[in-house]
């Protein structure tokens, strides 16, 4: 790899088919250590997104990496907050798979918004991990003063 990254005609932001470049990859399969040595160049770009509109971030929260997702907060050009093409946050992803250190990781940031509806049906974190079982994060939500327990969605 990094014989590879090494060389000036190698493209590390060069996507597959689906849009997946090798950071991706790395994100959504939590290889801590690739994620180390592609974001050593500055060419990488750790907002790439796939062909649904997910970062790296938002992989790396959905697959439960907590490693991955500590390296790319740790970042000043990663943002938390960005939203793939449905609406969905890394913080919804992390709710809805009941990622309960990922939550607590987002939201000890002062620049996630917990109350975020996706596009899709107007889900919330909330709604997402009580919709699927996660007790936990729910607490965590629900302990928080700028979450809405009664924000509905597009079915009401």
């Amino acid at each position: 790899m990094r014989i590879l990254l090494g060389r000036n005609d190698v493209n590390p932001n060069t996507p597959d088919k689906y849009g997946r470049t090798p950071l991706l990859w790395a994100a959504q399969n939590g290889h801590e250590r690739i994620m180390w040595i592609l974001l050593e160049r500055n060419d990488v770009n750790p907002n790439i997104s796939n062909e649904y509109g997910r970062t790296p971030l938002a992989l790396a929260v959905e697959n439960g990496h907590e490693g991955v997702v500590r390296i790319l907060l740790g970042r000043n050009d990663v943002s938390p907050n960005t939203v793939d093409r449905y609406g969905r946050t890394p913080l919804s992803f992390a709710a809805q798979n009941g990622h309960e250190g990922i939550v607590k990781i987002l939201l000890g940031r002062d620049d996630v918004n917990p109350d975020t509806a996706d596009t899709l049906f107007g889900q919330t974190s909330l709604s997402l991990a009580a919709e699927n079982g996660h007790e936990g994060v729910v607490r965590i939500l629900l302990e928080r003063n700028d979450v809405n327990p009664d924000t509905s969605n597009e079915y009401g």
